[in-house]
Formats: C-alpha cells, sequence, structure tokens
C-alpha cells in the first residue's frame, strides 16, 4: 500500500473543515447545560414586598395619635429584622429601616388580617425553593402568625397541601416517599417525646384554665404524633415507637417548673420542624410547616418570649 499523498491530506483536512462548518456554521461552541432556574430570589423579594407593606402599616399605625406603642413596636421590630434576614445577600432590596407610608390607617383587626394574610402567602410555593428558603419562609410564616395572634386573629392559617409536583413519576414519587422516612421518624420521635413531656406537665398544674390548657395541648401533640404514624404507614415504614419514658431537662415539682417544661418542649419542637425543612423531600414540607407554627404558637401560649424567628437560633 502506498502512503497517503499530499493531495490525500489536503482533501482530508478540507473534509474536516467541511464538516466542521456544516456541524456549526457559526463556529460557536456546542451549548452546555441549561443552568437551573432561579427559584429562590422571586421568592425573596415576593417576601419582602409583602413585608414592606406591614412595615408602612405598623409605622402608620405607630405615629398616629394614641398609638399602642408597647404592643405595636416590638411586632414592627420583628417585622424589620424579617424583612433584613429575607433581604441579605440581595443588592436590589438591601435591608430599610422603613416600610413605604401605608395609604390609609390602618385598624388593629386590618393589621391583625395583613400579618395572617403574609403568613399564608409566606408558604406559598414552598416546594418550588431552596431547603434553606423553605426553612426560612416556614418560620417568618410562623412569625407573622404569632404577631397576628398578638393582633388579636386568631384564624388558622391556611398552609398549602402537601402534594407531590405535577408531572412527577412513579419512582420520583417513591424515591420522595424513601428519601422522607428518616425526617418522619425524627418528627414522631420528638411528638412521642412531647406527649411524654406533656403528661408531667398536667400532673404538676392545679385544677385551674392551665390544667385545661396543658390538656387541650396534650391532645393536640397525640393527634400530630398520630399524623407522622399515618405518614410513615402511608410510604410502608413501620413508625418508631415511643419509649418507656424519656429524661425531663431539669426536675418539674411545681405548677411553675409544670409551665417552663411547657414552654421547654414547644421551644424545642419549633427547632425540630425548622430543621426537618431542610431534609424533607418538597412534598411533605407544608406538614411541618405547619407543625413549626403551631407549636410557635403553643409556645407563646405557655409564656415563651416572641421569638424573631421561630424555631431558628438567631
Amino acid at each position: 500500500m502506498q502512503p497517503p499523498s499530499r493531495r490525500t491530506f489536503l482533501a482530508l483536512g478540507l473534509l474536516t473543515t467541511l464538516t466542521a462548518c456544516t456541524a456549526d456554521p457559526h463556529g460557536a461552541h456546542p451549548a452546555g447545560p441549561t443552568p437551573p432556574r432561579d427559584l429562590d430570589t422571586p421568592a425573596r423579594l415576593r417576601a419582602i414586598a409583602d413585608t414592606d407593606l406591614l412595615l408602612g402599616a405598623y409605622d402608620s399605625l405607630l405615629t398616629a395619635p394614641g398609638a399602642q406603642t408597647a404592643l405595636l413596636q416590638p411586632l414592627r421590630d420583628n417585622t424589620a429584622r424579617h424583612r433584613a434576614t429575607l433581604a441579605q445577600g440581595l443588592p436590589s432590596a438591601s435591608p430599610s429601616p422603613t416600610g413605604p407610608p401605608s395609604r390609609a390607617l390602618p385598624t388593629l383587626p386590618e393589621l391583625a388580617l395583613m400579618e395572617h394574610r403574609t403568613a399564608e402567602s409566606h408558604l406559598q410555593g414552598l416546594d418550588e425553593v431552596s431547603p434553606p428558603l423553605a426553612r426560612l419562609l416556614a418560620s417568618v410564616s410562623a412569625g407573622n402568625a404569632l404577631h397576628a395572634a398578638a393582633l388579636g386573629d386568631q384564624t388558622p392559617v391556611k398552609t398549602p397541601d402537601g402534594t407531590t409536583t405535577a408531572g412527577s413519576t412513579t419512582a420520583e414519587r417513591a424515591a420522595d416517599a424513601n428519601a422522607a422516612v428518616p425526617a418522619l421518624q425524627a418528627a414522631l420521635s420528638a411528638e412521642h417525646a412531647a406527649v411524654y413531656g406533656y403528661g408531667v406537665v398536667g400532673a404538676h398544674l392545679p385544677d385551674d384554665p392551665q390544667r385545661t390548657t396543658a390538656r387541650t395541648t396534650h391532645a393536640a401533640h397525640q393527634a400530630q404524633r398520630d399524623a407522622w404514624q399515618r405518614l410513615l404507614t402511608s410510604v410502608t415504614a413501620a413508625p418508631t415507637p415511643a419509649a418507656a419514658g424519656y429524661q425531663l431537662p431539669f426536675p418539674v415539682t411545681s405548677p411553675t417548673d409544670a409551665a417552663k417544661l411547657a414552654v421547654h418542649l414547644e421551644t424545642r419542637l419549633t427547632t425540630t420542624y425548622a430543621d426537618l425543612l431542610l431534609t424533607l423531600p418538597t412534598p411533605y414540607r407544608p406538614f411541618a410547616a405547619t407543625a413549626l407554627r403551631e407549636a410557635t404558637l403553643r409556645a407563646h401560649t405557655w409564656g415563651a418570649p416572641t421569638p424573631t424567628l421561630p424555631g431558628i437560633p438567631t
């Protein structure tokens, strides 16, 4: 066989050039993978806009004659901290000390309704954002619900249903369920401990309204425990049984100790449920957000101070 001639090499080079030009006539490099959409920034900007409306309403009420400063100022300060946290790292929404002025002076019930609706709006699209932002939005929502309650609104906050993303395959739904099991077991274990703890709380309270509250709360934790058990059963996982007993954080020998234990139990649960939002698959986030809010409200009922971000250390 004769070695390729110079003409052959030239022809091969021309063929390579023509092939390259035909594949990409503009000489551009093949497009890489499409970068993921940034869903966090729009969600944060929406939350900031809602918070700005609240700040404007608080500022209008605080500057009005006869303002209830003792009630409103701490809530306004918490709202400003919410905004600062939501805006952290967003140059287009740097923290601002004041919100836009409200067009009309709201009443306290109207401000309570604004807080209530803001608590609900923060939970819209909770399944679309990153786990850290889901945790933050659920925490801020719980704070808004607490503000609404302090202002007199007792209406339950609506949480979006926990549903699997539309169009997901059976395999994806099964993967979500499998990934949820450790977090669901952690939630169940926390509720087992709370049920035990409230048995101790109720045993050390006199037969008065506080004891009635303890009984009601004990029943609420039993219901929450049962809900986690049903979820685990629905994903074909065996629920972890309760332990025979749980170690208390301090001795309980008086009604004061009992109320202190109730605060401890609920505050610990807010941290548990906030952290669950970092690990739970998206279809289960609404369950944790609801539990976080309820624990926040119950902790406040027992005398816990109003936290800036329930369940998140600040």
